[in-house]
């Protein structure tokens, strides 16, 4: 492929930091997982986190903590990967869809205090492709009760008038999933400030056992576990933490790369019909992901044209009330801003060492595509009655 869509940047030091695991006793969340948790709590500012496997296993463990389940009602936004509504469903509770401001694609505030019910336990704002919902404002509109479990798969380094997820809201979850800001192939962590929390996730991460492996053998004498609540397996292995120390450590270089990768995006397209999220005042975006909206039906003629020149371009996402399980499953009232950017959206290569003549191929397609849009909404209009 002649521009992938991402290229992670993972050296080959970080094979050594696999045999520096390789060489101790843990294999498995112990001293090097811990280590990384210490500098989550740093970089976040907040008391609690905790690795997990990955953003879904997460958030299993955070509702379970929360004891989210069957009768319970879960808001979350109809612009979203299909993850965070399947994790509402998984712990047997029901996802009750919203749509999104139509600027920022961020989950609206005031159709969030319209969907609310007795039912209501949680809210899960998605910081969609970078950018942090603003949770103070969400939290007034709720009821003290609901908790807002912030999905931040897309946003480690983003922040909102100086804060980062986490320090607002109940917990917040990230995923280092292969193509994420700060990788280790698969795995996730949950961020908190409340200790009640952190406190159950250590037993809903690990099966709901009362001890982990260190715990087991502490003292090198066998000590009895027991398990009083559900949980699920979602420990992060040492051998995948070891690699995200050294992306904490330069997230910030990279986000630049990433902004300035943006910015080359909208200067060259800011006069074509495709059009992109606004990024709001006082919001650092992590550019997760540079996507736009081809108009008129034509994004997967857009996506074909990309894919004919060796130039990788995806879809993120699709609206989750749109999918056939949801359709079938869950009772969703319109959703006309999700649904419309759903049909029209792909996302552009966005990576930090996207070579700047790489970027001009993903341009000249977009630039002679654009044309062709132009074509076709002049035709479709002179053709109108």
């Amino acid at each position: 492929m002649a521009v992938p869509f991402y290229r992670h940047g993972l050296t080959p030091e970080a094979g050594a930091r696999i045999a520096e695991v390789l060489a101790s006793p843990f294999l498995t969340s112990g001293p090097q997982g811990a280590r990384v948790e210490e500098r989550l709590r740093a970089f976040f500012g907040v008391t609690h986190a905790k690795l997990t496997s990955s953003w879904t296993q997460g958030a299993i463990a955070t509702l379970l903590a929360y004891g989210i389940g069957p009768g319970d009602e879960v808001i979350v936004p109809a612009m979203t990967f299909a993850a965070t509504a399947n994790v509402v469903r998984l712990v047997g509770a029901t996802p009750v869809f919203v749509d999104v401001d139509p600027a920022t694609l961020l989950i609206s505030q005031p159709l969030v205090a319209a969907a609310l019910t007795p039912r209501t336990r949680a809210v899960i704002p998605v910081h969609l492709y970078g950018q942090m919902v603003d949770i103070p404002a969400l939290r007034q509109v709720l009821p003290p009760a609901v908790r807002i479990i912030e999905d931040a798969a897309h946003c480690f380094e983003g922040s909102l008038f100086g804060r980062r997820p986490g320090q607002d809201g109940d917990a917040a979850i990230f995923s280092f999933y292969a193509t994420k800001n700060v990788t280790c192939g698969e795995g996730g962590a949950v961020v908190t400030n409340d200790s009640d929390l952190a406190a159950l996730l250590t037993q809903t991460v690990l099966h709901g056992m009362s001890a982990g492996a260190a715990q087991r053998f502490q003292g090198g004498t066998y000590r009895h576990w027991d398990i009083d609540r559900l949980g699920t397996k979602a420990n992060l292995p040492d051998l995948l933490a070891v690699l995200l120390e050294p992306q904490i450590d330069t997230v910030e270089e990279r986000l630049a790369q990433r902004e300035a990768l943006s910015l080359r995006y909208e200067r060259a397209l800011a006069s074509t019909p495709f059009t992109w999220p606004t990024i709001a005042r006082g919001a650092v975006s992590a550019r997760h992901l540079f996507p736009i909206h081809v108009p008129d039906n034509r994004r997967d003629a857009v996506l074909a044209a990309l894919g004919q020149a060796g130039i990788g371009a995806t879809v993120n996402y699709r609206c989750v009330p749109s999918l056939t399980y949801y359709r079938k499953a869950v009772e969703t009232p319109l959703v006309p801003v999700s649904r419309a950017w759903g049909e029209g959206t792909l996302s552009l290569p966005l990576f930090p060492d996207l070579r700047e003549h790489e970027q001009d191929e993903v341009l000249a397609v977009l630039l002679a595509e654009a044309d062709a849009t132009r074509r076709y909404e002049e035709d479709h209009r002179a053709a109108a009655p």
